[in-house]
């Protein structure tokens, strides 16, 4: 159903950015997706609309945002057996494989998680989003793997996108890296921005972009005469910006094993166990795996964490590179 949101600012208020006065307000509406009804031209300041979500509201200013009727997805569905973690009437929790993508995009419409959400339950997902993303709270890369959480109506659609934007959603990756990190623990804090040099990557910069914070420990050292030095990192996110980790691992000098993107070439070392280098040589994503994610369920108010294990291939590397280096 369409919405009207009309609002008159106070005192108080005044020179606040026009999308914090209307989150501020309401609450239950997340800034992300005020900022794109803003620049969908949903939002008239004295009757004036306005595109810039940065916009200063001034004392008396008369607003209102418009909130559309959600629009239907027409997507095809996809038989992909999904594995499902935890379901009820508001969320799904899905531990996702590498090799698919989480929602239709240039160069892949149809075989997708949301169009695997599609073929299992059509009916169950929110759709307040992009109409192309009905259920998608957020996301991890294609060769990433691991949990994801997926809304099942509007409600727990904005309830988590604020848990999101707050930065209040526990994650927890485990990855595998070039080299070891100096020192062995420590927070990344620096700014994210677009790649420049490639369109399709992220860089960090010390001007412009969104702020990123991760937080590492190294987990386990690989290195011996038979082994190219690697180590077992866990990163815990305090925020959630594009590609972040692969960005700040790169950034620091230690990319990840099997990263196509923010990659370190894989020298040919003498004497290196056959069988490592073979693992290494065919894997065919990178080693970056969603293990713990941690919310207040939407509608329950109850602190949920979810676990899981690193799948198959990627322990598999991990048991080679402990009986190599006993």
């Amino acid at each position: 159903m369409k919405k009207k949101i009309n609002l008159i600012v106070k005192e108080s208020n005044k020179n606040m950015r026009v999308d914090v006065f209307i989150n501020s307000k309401e609450s239950e509406i997340s800034r992300t997706r005020i900022k794109n009804l803003i620049l969908g031209k949903k939002l008239k300041i004295n009757d004036k609309v306005i595109l810039d979500p940065a916009k200063k509201v001034l004392k008396d200013d008369a607003i209102e945002l418009i909130i559309p009727e959600p629009k239907k997805a027409s997507l095809k569905p996809f038989k992909f057996k999904l594995d499902i973690v935890h379901e009820d009437k508001d969320i799904i929790v899905l531990n996702k494989p590498a090799g698919i993508v989480m929602h239709p995009g240039a160069g892949n419409f149809d075989n997708t998680i949301v169009n695997a959400l599609v073929d299992y339950d059509k009916d169950s997902l929110s759709n307040i989003g992009d109409e192309l993303r009905p259920g998608i709270v957020h996301r991890i890369d294609k060769n990433t793997s691991g949990l994801v959480v997926i809304a099942k109506n509007n409600l727990s659609h904005e309830n988590l996108s604020n848990q999101f934007n707050k930065h209040s959603i526990t994650r927890v990756y485990q990855l595998l890296i070039w080299g070891k990190v100096r020192p062995s623990k420590g927070k990344i804090e620096t700014l994210i921005t677009r790649s420049s040099k490639n369109r399709q990557m992220m860089a960090v910069s010390r001007t412009k972009g969104k702020k990123a914070i991760t937080n590492y420990r190294t987990i386990e050292i690989f290195e011996n005469k038979h082994t190219p030095t690697l180590s077992l990192v866990e990163c815990k996110l305090e925020t959630g910006r594009t590609h972040q980790i692969r960005v700040h691992m790169n950034f620091l000098g230690n990319s990840i094993v099997g990263d196509d993107k923010y990659k370190k070439k894989f020298k040919k070392i003498k004497n290196i166990n056959p069988l490592i280098e073979q693992n290494l040589n065919s894997l065919n994503r990178q080693f970056l795996h969603a293990k713990t994610l941690g919310f207040i369920h939407p509608t329950k108010s109850k602190e949920m964490t979810f676990n899981s294990n690193l799948p198959l291939e990627l322990e598999n590397i991990l048991k080679i590179l402990r009986n190599t280096n006993k």
